[in-house]
């Protein structure tokens, strides 16, 4: 019956994100160039000025859940995980390209939402943290109090926005632990979750219930005798 249990169980879902080399291209973790404080985020709101056209100018332009800002002209334009100058670059060819030509433009961030990511899964304390400089997987998950005995290890995965667009990625920390793979960086707006191995959760529950069936069939030979 126990085998039976454990093979009905089994993790059947897929998880297609990428992993290796190719999950740190995904989430854009090889660009160290961009400091953590100059990445924009989903709530941040900017001054964007256009010299000379004043129903461009204004302090109310903010970043949308979904990582874009709407300038008049420009269009939709993807903000988060771009730097100011980097937005304002995309404005610039925006504009230069269709209106204005050689568009004086600016890009200041005037109040930006406070700088956490959370941790969700199989952890022992999941929540809300604060981001630092120096923040990584493994610091995430310290902060989180690491994995539970059921976490499944081999994946990790990260969710971020990357140039307006929602990006994913696994890592295996076991890999990461032993030196053998870079400990990505996370940064601001992601969320870190971590997997539950089913297999593991199974004979969990099993040994915790150990006991139990020893008494229920200790309990029923003695009915029958």
């Amino acid at each position: 019956m126990t085998t039976i249990l454990v093979a009905g169980c089994s993790d059947r879902a897929v998880n297609n994100l990428p992993v290796g080399p190719a999950a740190y291209q995904a989430i854009a973790d090889q660009d160290g160039r961009t400091s953590l404080n100059e990445v924009l985020q989903a709530g941040d709101r900017l001054s964007i000025r256009v010299i000379g056209e004043p129903e461009l100018t204004s302090d109310q332009y903010y970043v949308d859940a979904n990582g874009f800002v709407q300038v008049p002209l420009a269009g939709e334009v993807a903000a988060a995980g771009k730097s100011p100058r980097q937005l304002r670059e995309d404005i610039v060819a925006r504009l230069s390209s269709r209106y204005i030509r050689n568009p004086d433009v600016s890009v200041i961030v005037i109040e930006t939402t406070r700088n956490t990511y959370s941790v969700e899964g199989d952890v022992r304390e999941p929540g809300v943290f604060e981001v630092g400089p120096d923040t990584t997987l493994l610091t995430a998950m310290a902060r989180a109090k690491s994995p539970t005995n059921v976490a499944k290890l081999d994946e990790i995965m990260i969710f971020r926005t990357v140039n307006g667009q929602h990006m994913g990625a696994r890592f295996d920390i076991k890999q990461i632990r032993a030196g053998n793979a870079p400990d990505p960086r996370v940064l601001a707006g992601d969320m870190v979750v971590v997997g539950h191995s089913n297999a593991k959760g199974i004979w969990r529950d099993i040994l915790t219930a150990a006991p139990l069936l020893n008494v229920f069939i200790l309990l029923n030979s003695n009915v029958f005798n």
